[in-house]
């Protein structure tokens, strides 16, 4: 296990078993608790760290090469580490415990004694009660809301997700948005003279399939200008057919590709799984002085205040406009970069939300959440 552990005595740290669903590579597992950790530790809490999947696990899922040999591993790992688990104060862990299985079987796993908390960052509930399977729907639809009923308490990262935590009889919950570190975010003012206007996208694979949706506004908006457009962390494969160039991802190398950004952009369907999103691409422009056009779906639409910190767009017209005015107002674009910026400072950044996490373990140790 990761970190140090508590000792006996009156005077022992409390001690956290983080259970992640990923390694750091995986990105909600990174930004949902290995970016807090130093926070929580530092406030007196000894944490110990066990994903269920680690970066090989990430690696070869992004390659389709995983096989149910691995799963059936990864899941016997975890089912040894809750055996374990009533040695701890405070039980924390991501979205589930193991995908895909049954309810009866996580609430057995969960130790009794422990604070138990669920941290959502996506609708993952939608994963079995909007399945096409009848079967599916009807024995883990219930899955994720029985957990949020049975847990000290939820963290949310959006709106939505908390909605469905207090319908499902959660008895607390609190919202936790997708933050930044602003430390790793300096802004750059440097200016790009006669540079080409860059447009730009950062995810991962499993999300570039949304670029193909505005893929014709941007070839409009292409027609007269010197543009270009880049999408960070998708592969080349994906983005054929688009005007865009796919450009590798690093954790190490993302702050400084966004710098090379001129406009950000989140495009989305209006539907079930997405408006679970939490919006962190939208938090990562914004805390890097840019500004943001994107779909009116979920958390975009209190993330953009439209006209202020960028624009929301819902067809291929209002894309086609919206960009167009801020490719053509240079100007604009630095007033709602640094609109964007001020946002993200006063409320979506590690240094706001780390404080208000160790409060609320804090809390829980107290029996009650502030």
């Amino acid at each position: 296990m990761d970190g140090s552990s508590g000792g006996a005595g009156v005077c022992a740290r409390p001690r956290v078993l983080a259970l992640p669903r990923y390694a750091e590579l995986g990105a909600s597992s990174r930004l949902r608790t290995f970016q807090y950790l130093p926070q929580i530790r530092a406030a007196g809490f000894d944490v110990d760290v066990v994903p269920l999947f680690d970066d090989d696990y990430i690696r070869a899922l992004y390659s389709g090469a995983i096989s149910r040999a691995q799963v059936f591993g990864y899941y016997l790992k975890r089912i040894r580490t809750l055996s374990r688990a009533r040695a701890y104060d405070i039980v924390w862990f991501e979205k589930e415990l193991m995908p895909w299985l049954p309810t009866v079987l996580e609430q057995v796993l969960l130790p009794r004694r422990a604070k138990l908390i669920l941290d959502c960052d996506d609708a993952v509930f939608h994963r079995y009660d909007a399945h096409a399977s009848a079967w599916v729907r009807g024995s883990l639809g219930p899955k994720i809301g029985d957990l949020m009923a049975r847990v000290d308490l939820v963290i949310a990262g959006n709106a939505y997700l908390a909605q469905h935590a207090r319908a499902s009889g959660a008895v607390r919950v609190e919202v936790v948005p997708t933050v930044v570190d602003l430390e790793r975010y300096p802004l750059n003012g440097a200016s790009r003279p006669g540079a080409p206007v860059v447009i730009g996208w950062i995810g991962s694979p499993s999300t570039a399939g949304y670029l193909k949706a505005v893929a014709p506004a941007l070839r409009e908006l292409q027609r007269g200008r010197d543009l270009e457009f880049v999408a960070i962390g998708a592969n080349p494969d994906q983005v054929e057919g688009t005007p865009f160039r796919a450009a590798k991802w690093s954790e190490e190398s993302e702050a400084r590709q966004l710098q090379q950004i001129d406009i950000g952009i989140m495009p989305l369907p209006d539907a079930p799984w997405e408006r679970g999103k939490c919006g962190y691409k939208l938090v990562q422009y914004m805390a890097s002085g840019l500004p943001v056009v994107a779909s009116p779906v979920g958390i975009n639409t209190s993330l953009v205040i439209d006209g202020v910190n960028g624009y929301l767009a819902s067809g291929m017209e209002e894309w086609t406009a919206r960009l167009t005015t801020l490719v053509d107002d240079p100007a604009l674009r630095v007033r709602m970069g640094a609109a964007g910026r001020a946002m993200v400072e006063e409320r979506y950044c590690l240094q706001v939300q780390g404080p208000r996490l160790v409060e609320m373990m804090q809390n829980l140790l107290m029996d009650q959440v502030a």
